[in-house]
């Protein structure tokens, strides 16, 4: 089998006939969600459980099994097996690269081929693909087939090294340049960067990471909080179906479709879940004034939002409220009518897990609104 060759961008034999209500339908779909994100007051921390999800979605994809629920427990101090903390240190390498890229994006920098090999050694750090070079592109041919298959065998081939950096020159300078439709383009820049398959591992990853961060340097989003891995992996088939048909019948079309589909349903289903959250959010804040009367609620909600399972020490430190206060705060929240229950109970040295059901519900995608919102 010999290695692929990416076709030329910008495309030219696309069927615009196919693709024009699509296009319409999801760049509508997009703008409501990127309305509703320019009215959050601060994004990073309503938006943690989205970003949370995501860590865990596209990981998922590459066959890591940790959920949100799991990850955060790690962080409050609980322990797993070796596997499972594999996994989840895999996860937190993702959502550190998604908030590293973020940032550098905000701060002006664009995102080239030096950002990628960056972004790359985040998320290759003491993992399983430790050993495949974190932080350079590949120097050698690879293919993608069924465990120990040879070149001849494989269902996909790469291009070749010898070719590799020209090809993503090419795409880099594509990514700088305006197509016919932002949304497609986020499609072509996605697809194309996985057939180019400049990694030895980890190339599924920093394109779905590419995704947000490309919308929002389009100015598409006022920040780069949008995922797509939800839908992918419930579609995970028809996704490795569609990059397939690309290499094996040059059917961008058909991918740019399913693409845009994604969009549209992904956004629609993130305005509802955004919704969820302030609902939620305005709730609690009522819940803890009305529970505590203290002069920290503010701190106390905003830092059960941006971790809603925690130890008593890891809350102090990022709340800012001393901890005699805090134990008599998190007393008066543990109430019947209050929002926190214990997870793990303290036992000797170790102190007890703390956790946020409401949140997490919506955090693993179970959005039942409580009962008395408005």
């Amino acid at each position: 089998m010999t290695p692929y060759l990416p076709d030329a961008l910008p495309l030219k034999n696309l069927d615009y006939a196919r693709l024009i209500t699509l296009v319409g339908e999801a760049n509508a779909a997009l703008a409501e969600y990127s309305g509703m994100l320019q009215g959050i007051v601060n994004p990073a921390i309503m938006l943690s459980p989205l970003t949370n999800q995501e860590a865990v979605l596209s990981s998922k994809i590459e066959g890591t099994q940790a959920t949100v629920e799991e990850v955060l427990e790690h962080e409050a101090g609980e322990q797993f097996d070796q596997h499972k903390n594999t996994d989840i240190k895999e996860i937190q390498n993702y959502r550190k690269a998604l908030i590293l890229a973020q940032q550098d994006l905000a701060s002006g920098r664009r995102i080239t081929l030096s950002l990628l090999l960056q972004l790359h050694q985040i998320l290759l750090d003491s993992v399983r693909g430790q050993a495949k070079n974190p932080g350079e592109f590949r120097k050698e041919q690879n293919w993608i087939g069924r465990p120990g298959c040879s070149m001849e065998q494989a269902s996909f081939v790469p291009p070749s090294p010898l070719q590799l950096l020209d090809h993503l020159e090419a795409w880099q300078a594509y990514l700088a340049s305006n197509d016919f439709d932002v949304l497609a383009q986020t499609a072509i820049i996605h697809a194309q960067f996985e057939l180019i398959h400049p990694f030895k591992d980890g190339n599924g990853r920093i394109g779905r990471l590419l995704i947000p961060l490309f919308l929002y340097a389009k100015g598409r989003l006022p920040s780069p909080m949008f995922y797509l891995s939800d839908y992918l992996e419930s579609h995970r088939d028809e996704y490795y179906e569609r990059l397939s048909a690309i290499s094996e019948e040059g059917d961008w079309t058909g991918w740019i479709k399913f693409f845009l589909q994604a969009v549209s349903l992904q956004a629609k289903s993130n305005v509802q879940r955004v919704r969820f959250i302030m609902a939620l959010y305005e709730q609690t804040k009522e819940q803890v004034r009305e529970l505590t009367h203290s002069q920290h609620t503010a701190q106390l909600v905003d830092t059960l939002f941006d971790r809603p399972i925690f130890r008593v020490s890891d809350f102090v430190q990022r709340s800012g409220i001393n901890k005699p206060t805090l134990h008599g705060l998190l007393r008066q929240l543990m109430q019947p009518t209050g929002p926190l229950t214990i997870l793990k109970e303290g036992a000797g040295r170790r102190p007890a897990i703390y956790a946020f059901p409401q949140l997490l519900n919506i955090c693993e995608g179970k959005s039942v609104l409580p009962e008395h919102s408005h």
